[in-house]
């Protein structure tokens, strides 16, 4: 159990949130959430102890073990695999080392050997000699091989490093275990793996992360830091999306009756409590979901930005043809006789590791590069807008404002467009004339859309457009795309993000492509299927 006391956190004489009370549990999974700067790490950082609140105490029972996940992948390069991984759990590492110490000795003393046998006993407790299974175990469920077990951390990749910190936070069982952004940079199935861990695991969990079907399939709370102030509600983030969402326009609605208020509230309350999950939690959730009153229903203060996507015109069948494409990068075939045809109404995902691949792709697409051999063919009434991954080239050399990048692109150049239009992109007031060569990364994708917004094309092509961006931009982005009435292809490391889009998927592989006509869901599921 995790008590959370009156806590309060300022910074410069102003407070990040206060008057925080949360109790967290054994059994569940917590998921924190809140805008870029609410301070959902600055909130783990206390939990753990790293940060000292400015009032208030977190109380943690002494015999509860807490792990944290690392983000500083150079902080043991000296070790090995194995050691870093042991350090998950700082007395079972403490007693490996003062055991190798003593028996390393060469006046090896009777105190000596009554401090070895009892080091043994607590090594054994702690289950010391099943720990190197463990360990590879971790790593084999994320996708290492557990050769690397004795590998120096300095000679691992960056992917495998995130891996080995993440095992490093999963190892020896511990009661809390909080993690920020366990997801990034893992493939499918890791975190398939880590989500079963997690639904698997009998301790409690609290987790910051923007990935919204890991928190959906792992979540029994949400735990909301808005209004200066930090809440807690039953349900994944889907129920606590689409029940703020209920709130916000009730609240908005000034006619509505009060008895009517509580009527929709508790109708969307029975319809998500009665609603299955995949999560073996499910049981407990639906009891929990059962207990809840209106007066606990979220509301949110946060604004999410308009994106929607209109067409000029209609695109007539003849979308787009792609006939064996290759293209080699520095000395690597990416492509290799890829072929495929675009057809009216497709949303098309482009899944897989080879990311290289989609992008270069892409960019043959949007003619920013030449194919080495192969043909496309984008049909006569097809209009096309494409959404780079990297959008340096856009900003860098530019000092021009907001305001003045989007006129270039616009049709209506009057300020009062612009600046409704950005408005609604949530650039207000001021925000409009900061330099585009300033903006924080969030900042440039939400102008990069608002270029997009701005052609009225019947194609889009979409290169990982939810990267840099919060929950409530992903969420914005993720209904336009739904919405949108024309042609789609893009690729996105978003699990929800492409099975609510794509109605066809598409993977680059060494001698071509799987192209299926599915949700993406059962394209992996048959995928797995194949390759097992």
């Amino acid at each position: 159990m995790l008590t959370v006391s009156d806590l309060g956190l300022g910074f410069n004489g102003q407070n990040l949130f206060s008057h925080v009370n949360l109790l967290f549990t054994a059994g569940n999974c917590y998921g924190v959430i809140g805008a870029n700067g609410a301070g959902k790490s600055t909130f783990l950082k206390i939990l753990s102890g790293e940060l000292e609140p400015t009032k208030g105490e977190v109380i943690i029972d002494p015999k509860l073990r807490m792990s944290v996940l690392k983000q500083d992948h150079h902080a043991y390069d000296p070790y090995t695999v194995f050691e870093t991984i042991l350090m998950g759990n700082p007395r079972l590492y403490d007693i490996l080392k003062q055991k190798d110490a003593i028996y390393e000795k060469e006046d090896f003393t009777d105190e000596d050997g009554i401090l070895a046998a009892n080091l043994e006993a607590e090594f054994a407790e702690l289950n010391g000699w099943e720990a190197e299974t463990e360990a590879g175990k971790l790593l084999q469920g994320l996708g290492v091989d557990n050769g690397i077990l004795y590998s120096i951390m300095s000679t691992l990749t960056g992917a495998e490093k995130v891996k080995v910190l993440l095992a490093r936070a999963l190892f020896g069982k511990p009661d809390i275990i909080l993690l920020d952004e366990p997801t990034n940079d893992l493939d499918n199935k890791s975190i398939a793996w880590l989500e079963n861990f997690l639904m698997d695991y009998d301790g409690t969990v609290i987790v910051v992360s923007h990935d919204r079907h890991f928190l959906n399939n792992v979540c029994t709370h949400i735990v909301d830091i808005d209004y200066n102030k930090i809440k807690m509600y039953v349900g994944n983030y889907d129920f606590w999306y689409e029940s703020s969402q209920l709130v916000q326009r009730i609240m908005r609605d000034q006619n509505k009756k009060a008895e009517d208020k509580i009527k929709e509230l508790q109708s969307f309350i029975l319809r998500f409590s009665a609603n299955k999950s995949k999560s073996k939690q499910a049981t407990s959730r639906k009891k929990l979901l059962d207990k809840i009153t209106v007066e606990e229903m979220p509301a949110s203060s946060r604004r999410y930005p308009f994106v929607g996507f209109a067409m000029d015109r209609e695109p007539g069948k003849e979308i787009l043809e792609v006939t064996g494409l290759s293209k080699t990068i520095d000395g690597v075939k990416v492509l290799n006789n890829v072929s495929f045809r675009v057809n009216k109404g497709d949303k098309i995902a482009f899944v897989g590791s080879n990311e290289i691949a989609n992008t270069t792709l892409f960019k043959i697409l949007a003619e920013e590069m030449e194919p080495d051999e192969g043909s496309y063919k984008w049909g006569v009434s097809t209009s096309q807008s494409y959404f780079p991954q990297d959008n340096s080239d856009y900003f860098n050399n530019c000092d021009e404002s907001i305001i003045k990048w989007l006129e270039q692109y616009s049709k209506d150049t009057t300020e009062t467009y612009l600046r409704g239009f950005l408005g609604k992109m949530l650039f207000s007031g001021e925000d409009v004339l900061k330099p585009v060569n300033v903006l924080s990364g969030g900042e440039k994708v939400r102008c990069m859309l608002s270029r997009m917004m701005m052609f009225g094309s019947n194609a889009l092509v979409v290169d990982q457009p939810t990267n840099h961006l919060d929950l409530e931009s992903i969420t914005a982005v993720n209904n336009g795309l739904m919405d949108f009435k024309g042609v789609v292809l893009f690729a996105s490391h978003d699990h929800q993000f492409v099975e609510t889009i794509a109605n066809r998927i598409i993977e680059i592989i060494d001698d071509g492509v799987i192209d299926r006509i599915s949700t993406y869901d059962d394209y992996l599921e048959a995928r797995d299927g194949i390759l097992s």
